[in-house]
């Protein structure tokens, strides 16, 4: 049978099975052994059990457990209250300022604990309820949350970046700090969105009374307390990591036994929280786990009857320059976020784009965090973008359409965001290449 019509079975299939609403990791799994055995031979499964292996043996996955621990330990740590309350004293002047300070709180929160879940569902409960007491349009008080809850899949501590490092054997220390610039980027223009829209049209968003912004110097200065506990942990995560003093896995611990003082700062170090946070833990891990051995298997096998090569010379030969390839595969990634996790798009996809666009002379390490902030748009993008439902989840009581059209403008922003880093790589690699190896 020829590749063509190989990868139109494998990926239709796939397709079909997703569409059921089957979960990805035993859909891929499942698939791999099935075709592993059409297109192969009983033998080749020995090829699936030996790349489970080679994941299940990889060093760098320690830190997966290790990340996701901290940030079930820190949203019961009380932490995010603090930092809001924080932040939002020292915004308090521009209008929007709630909604600012949900961006920048959302900003140090990705910084803090890499899992978009935590986030969304902290500001939500904390800022949403202030921000419909104050009036405020529910495009922006609902978009504002999602976009800044969003921050945790390009900031590090990323899990995105252990899984991308992991699947293509690049540096996750220098995915992290690769991270950085085109978060701050994409925080900054959600600001700047929130602002030129506040000012053009005041009545979305009233400002604060004189009451709420007459707080003194003397008082701004008290509530940055509530910010120094989370720039500490986030100094002793990716300060060490930047500066070659702990590697992720070390670094991850660090976290780990930083968000624990948090807690236990906040008085919030309980063995329910504790019981809690480790079962939560062990599900999330589970769960990351079986996506990314069913969905390596399933591309180990598309590797196995000549996929790869086949997709390496499909694109290369496109008659669009590497430019248009890259563009394109940008506009592919976008596509199959609105419908798939961010995980199975990774695992399905770079094992077999980055040869590609290694091909074409790019920047592998580049690529990598385009990647991402492709995944950014994904989580926010309707139908099943996870962030839209993060939020309803603990806003029932919200029209999901509301939720929808609120991410609209804050999924422009993003991709704006996108065309910046393509155009000036160094929002990129500037950090990356300024670290102590």
């Amino acid at each position: 049978m020829s590749i063509e019509w190989i990868t139109l079975i494998m990926f239709g299939s796939l397709v079909v099975f997703l569409s059921l609403g089957l979960p990805i990791g035993f859909v891929t799994g499942g698939l791999a052994v099935a075709f592993s055995l059409l297109f192969l031979n009983p033998a080749a499964l020995y090829n699936i059990f030996g790349r489970v292996l080679d994941i299940m043996s990889n060093y760098v996955m320690v830190a997966v457990p290790m990340f996701i621990f901290l940030a079930y330990i820190l949203e019961r740590s009380g932490i995010t209250d603090d930092l809001f309350n924080a932040v939002r004293v020292w915004v308090g002047f521009l209008r929007g300022d709630f909604a600012i300070a949900v961006i920048l709180a959302g900003t140090i929160m990705g910084a803090m604990v890499g899992i978009i879940g935590a986030t969304v569902v902290s500001m939500t409960v904390i800022a949403l309820p202030s921000m419909m007491k104050h009036n405020y349009d529910k495009g922006i008080a609902l978009g504002s949350i999602c976009a800044g809850g969003a921050l945790g899949l390009l900031i590090p501590p990323s899990i995105l970046f252990v899984f991308y490092g992991t699947v293509v054997s690049e540096s996750v220390g220098k995915l992290f700090m690769g991270g950085v610039g085109p978060g701050l980027v994409l925080a900054a223009l959600y600001i700047l969105y929130i602002v030129i829209r506040t000012y053009l049209q005041p009545e979305l968003c009233p400002i604060s009374s004189k009451e709420e912004r007459g707080i003194s110097f003397r008082e701004k200065v008290a509530a940055l307390r509530g910010v120094i506990l989370p720039l500490l942990l986030i100094v002793a995560i990716l300060g060490s990591i930047y500066l070659g003093i702990a590697a992720v896995t070390e670094a991850a611990g660090i976290g780990g036994l930083g968000a624990i003082l948090c807690a236990a700062v906040h008085r919030k170090l309980t063995w329910q929280n504790l019981k809690e946070a480790s079962f939560k833990t062990m599900r999330s891990t589970a769960m990351a786990m079986w996506i990314l051995f069913g969905a390596s298997a399933f591309v180990a096998v598309y590797h196995s009857v000549g996929g790869a090569d086949f997709v390496k010379e499909l694109m290369v030969g496109l008659p669009l320059g590497r430019w248009g390839v890259l563009i394109l595969m940008q506009i592919f990634l976008i596509v199959m976020g609105c419908f798939v996790d961010p995980f199975g798009i990774l695992l399905l996809t770079i094992p077999i784009f980055v040869p590609v666009i290694v091909e074409l002379g790019f920047d592998p390490l580049w690529f990598a965090i385009l990647f991402n902030v492709n995944m950014q748009i994904a989580i926010l993008s309707p139908p099943f973008g996870a962030t839209l439902f993060f939020l309803k989840g603990a806003a029932p009581e919200v029209p999901i359409g509301e939720i929808f059209r609120s991410v609209v403008p804050f999924i422009a922003c993003q991709i704006i965001g996108l065309v910046l880093c393509m155009i000036f790589p160094q929002i990129v690699l500037w950090l990356p290449n300024a670290m102590i190896k």
